[in-house]
């Protein structure tokens, strides 16, 4: 039973990671016209579509997405709570699917920044991924090398994100 929970709440972990991307790649205006952004927007149309009919945006951002991603997280916590035995009254349920968006969110920024740093050291020119990593990283990069700036050519600031972000993960355990 915890090997069909553990590959259950992978699936959907990663289903939510689409609908998290579908919110943050127009937020730091990310190309959609690469792979990974058809790809996201290919798993997440069935369900922003007919959201947005009803949903409008407000300004830059797609509420109708946010939305969405709200939706799969809620079901995806009741699923894996159902099928684990627990309770699914609204409240805790609610708290739960909260809880567990941080966490994914802050599980999703800590892996961005560190392949986003790998891959600088690794292929500094990239490619698409790269691109797409570094216009993610850069909201949380940007603040940090404004107080901290590189020092001989060495850019500190994925480190400390990283360690900012895994104190947030203790912080909230």
């Amino acid at each position: 039973m915890a090997a069909l929970l553990f590959v259950l709440d992978a699936l959907l972990t990663l289903l939510v990671v689409a609908f998290l991307l579908r919110v943050l790649l127009p937020l730091v205006r990310a190309d959609l016209r690469n792979p990974i952004g058809q790809a996201v927007l290919r798993v997440t149309d069935p369900l922003v579509m007919p959201l947005r009919r009803v949903i409008g945006p407000a300004g830059r951002i797609d509420v109708a997405s946010i939305v969405a991603l709200l939706l799969v997280q809620l079901a995806a916590t009741a699923l894996l709570r159902g099928i684990a035995g627990g309770r699914i009254a609204v409240a805790p349920l609610v708290a739960g699917a909260a809880r567990d968006l941080v966490h994914t969110v802050l599980q999703f920024y800590l892996v961005v920044v560190l392949l986003y740093a790998l891959m600088s050291w690794v292929a500094p020119a990239g490619g698409p991924a790269a691109r797409l990593l570094g216009r993610l990283s850069e909201p949380l990069l940007a603040p940090v090398r404004r107080v901290v700036p590189p020092i001989g050519g060495l850019d500190l600031s994925p480190l400390l994100v990283l360690i900012g972000i895994q104190a947030l993960q203790i912080l909230l355990r």
